[in-house]
């Protein structure tokens, strides 16, 4: 049987591409496929699917992505699920970079795209440090500017008429936990 996992990190990105290629596969070679769709960010860890689809996988079974990115952003993540998966007798298919766990080049070019995979990570890693350090040289600081005092009475005033956080998070276009932030020290200096 074909255990398929398909992965975007937004709720507005589409999973067709990769669910498209995973049956294709699936009939190619005349297996059942079971497909775990998720919509959540690579980076993290717990991802229900994710452990539901690895749980579901049982020995002669093939596990198939369509794209190692769709399953782990680091090397040791990637090593981790394919080595579960490896003890359990489950081949691991990545459809997009042609590797099959079945065959020793399989397993070869698994091994170097994790590595290169990561060294990248690093790379952009790096790059946005020495980005914000040169900015910071320059008297510039990242981020968002911070709201000021006005802003805060009037979140904090609609929260207490009722208005939910996620409307106020839209009407002053910051995110819900920023809302929320404003709360929590509203709070703090209300009881000092």
């Amino acid at each position: 049987m074909i255990i398929g996992y398909a992965r975007v990190s937004t709720k507005d990105q589409s999973l067709d591409v990769q669910v498209d290629a995973i049956t294709k596969y699936a009939l190619e070679i005349g297996e059942k496929v079971e497909i775990f769709l998720e919509k959540e960010s690579g980076g993290k860890k717990n991802r229900p699917e994710l452990h539901t689809a690895l749980r579901m996988a049982r020995k002669g079974d093939s596990f198939v992505i369509y794209k190692l990115d769709r399953l782990a952003r680091s090397t040791r993540q990637l090593y981790e699920v394919t080595d579960e998966l490896e003890k359990r007798g489950v081949d691991f298919v990545s459809l997009n970079d042609k590797i099959d766990t079945k065959t020793a080049a399989g397993k070869a070019m698994f091994g170097m795209l994790a590595v290169f995979a990561e060294f990248e990570r690093s790379i952009i890693q790096e790059r946005t440090v020495a980005g914000l350090q040169a900015a910071r040289k320059r008297g510039r600081i990242g981020g968002r500017k911070p709201l000021d005092t006005k802003t805060k009475r009037s979140i904090k005033t609609l929260y207490e008429a009722g208005e939910g956080a996620q409307d106020i998070a839209q009407r002053f276009h910051i995110g819900r936990s920023t809302v929320y932030k404003v709360l929590k020290e509203s709070n703090k200096e209300e009881q000092v």
